[in-house]
């Protein structure tokens, strides 16, 4: 289970946060491959930026601590 994070009272969850990260994180990867000029080597931009999402969406699930205790 993933922890939700508290703002003020507000509990957002935490996939959201997480998705936030990678929204982040996407965008400074697409940033340098426009800035190094490796965007050219592919066809289809949109699919390309929808998975280097994924990709580090599900980095950032795999590398989460697990919340599970023993009881």
């Amino acid at each position: 289970m993933i922890v939700d994070l508290n703002i003020g009272g507000v509990f957002i969850p935490g996939l959201l946060v997480l998705a936030i990260i990678a929204l982040v994180a996407t965008v400074v990867v697409i940033g340098l491959l426009y800035f190094s000029g490796l965007c050219r080597v592919f066809t289809y931009r949109p699919i390309v930026e929808l998975a280097t999402f994924i990709i580090i969406y599900a980095l950032l699930l795999q590398h989460i601590p697990s919340t599970r205790g023993s009881f």
